[in-house]
């Protein structure tokens, strides 16, 4: 039903801009072709100004109702992340500037010089000097932003800090997976042909000794307040994109070519929770890269949390090596041997019991 209702506005509209063209024909052969048209230049000159005014009054309203609902309104979550809004804030300034200041010139000139039959023209075909200023000008400000561009590119993804928490990072359709290196802090090695959805999602190879005290968790990623973060990013079926909105960060995520960033988190989750005002605030890893059916549904946590919380936490995550493996889990045999212990000692007062 909206359907029809849009088309049919949008034909009413079409409609009524047609009737006002014939009738300003219409007008124009009553009053004569030549006056008819100098009186809409001057309409036309005064709608340009009152355009320009509710254009720029248009703007601020905007601005006034939905800054707040953007993440320029929240301070960036990152060290990493202060450079990118430094940067954008910059080139905000520069361009608002320059597209205030030619639209201003734009829509006054067509008001100003509107035509007058007691002004003479000026027409020049060629000026060196106004060529090289709107060439030059430009094109040396868009070096600079350029070259602070890369100079941020390649610190993000540059070399971690040697002290960096290392965590890999693999998409799937549709969700995340993520690994920690155990007590050894050294990945094991993978292939893509072990990947089994139920024990082994990324493909870990279990004879790589270094693989064996690797802990795997899917949708949510913990780490530490201001301790560098190096991702290790990955894909095992197509392209996805790592996107750390409140981070200001983004990565792509391709099959069998491993990608890295790196970054520092400056608020906990339960900090941002207080600087935003929302209870419900959570960091989100989003998939920015179109990826499939469930696309939009490809997001995940990130819990940042204090050193002391991450390390409980950590404590009671169990190496994927004996989720594959339940049989050589200390916890499981030390569980079976006492509730063994314990049968057996059930038992023996059973029979004793039968005997008195």
């Amino acid at each position: 039903m909206s359907l029809y209702l849009s088309i049919a506005i949008i034909v009413l509209i079409f409609v009524v801009i047609f009737q006002i063209a014939k009738a300003s024909e219409y007008v124009s052969i009553l009053k004569g072709e030549e006056n008819s048209r100098k009186q809409n230049n001057k309409i036309n000159g005064f709608l340009m100004i009152a355009f320009l005014v509710l254009g720029f009054v248009g703007v601020y309203v905007c601005n006034d109702l939905y800054f707040g609902k953007t993440l320029l309104a929240q301070p960036a979550a990152s060290v990493q992340g202060e450079k990118v809004d430094e940067m954008l804030w910059i080139t905000l300034a520069i361009t608002g500037i320059v597209f205030i200041a030619t639209q201003i010139l734009l829509f006054w000139f067509a008001y100003k010089y509107q035509e007058d039959d007691n002004r003479k023209v000026f027409f020049f075909a060629h000026s060196t000097k106004l060529e090289l200023i709107w060439t030059a000008i430009p094109a040396i400000t868009l070096t600079v932003l350029v070259v602070f561009g890369l100079r941020n590119w390649f610190f993000f993804t540059g070399d971690a800090p040697k002290n960096a928490m290392v965590v890999e990072v693999t998409g799937k359709q549709f969700g995340w997976i993520f690994r920690y290196p155990g007590k050894d802090a050294v990945f094991g090695k993978k292939y893509y042909k072990n990947i089994d959805p139920a024990t082994n999602s990324v493909g870990i190879i279990w004879d790589d000794k270094f693989s064996q005290d690797d802990i795997l968790t899917e949708q949510t990623m913990y780490v530490v307040k201001g301790q560098p973060i190096k991702l290790i990013i990955g894909s095992r079926d197509v392209i996805h994109d790592v996107g750390l909105s409140h981070f200001r960060l983004k990565m792509d995520a391709v099959p069998g070519i491993p990608t890295t960033m790196w970054f520092t988190p400056k608020y906990t989750t339960k900090e941002m929770k207080e600087i935003t005002g929302n209870a419900n605030f959570a960091y989100e890893i989003s998939c920015d890269q179109m990826c499939g059916n469930g696309h939009y549904s490809m997001k995940g946590i990130i819990e940042v949390v204090e050193q002391e919380e991450y390390d409980l936490w950590l404590a009671k995550q169990k190496p994927q090596y004996y989720t594959a493996f339940p049989d050589k889990d200390p916890e499981a045999a030390k569980a079976a041997a006492e509730a063994a212990k314990t049968a057996t000692a059930d038992s023996t007062a059973k029979k004793a019991t039968a005997k008195n």
